[in-house]
């Protein structure tokens, strides 16, 4: 009974989740509305510094402040 229940709670999970991500692919994507704008694309470089070289940085900038932090701490 309970392997029932649990078929049929992911047969719905699943089922919701497909149509949920139907509903909401981009088919009218390329129909522009009413003052929409876009700007120009980004370049190569430009996306490889905005998409991983700045999060790597700021992961850097933080862990060396919790490095410091910590050594700090253990010093006194």
């Amino acid at each position: 009974m309970a392997t029932k229940k649990n078929a049929l709670r992911a047969g719905t999970l699943t089922a919701g989740t497909a149509l949920t991500l139907l509903l909401s692919s981009p088919a009218f994507a390329l129909t522009r509305d009413d003052g929409d704008d876009p700007g120009p694309g980004l370049s190569v470089a430009e996306t490889l510094g905005l998409y991983v070289a700045a999060p790597i940085v700021l992961f850097l900038v933080i862990a060396g402040l919790v490095v410091i932090g910590d050594k700090s701490r253990k010093q006194q």
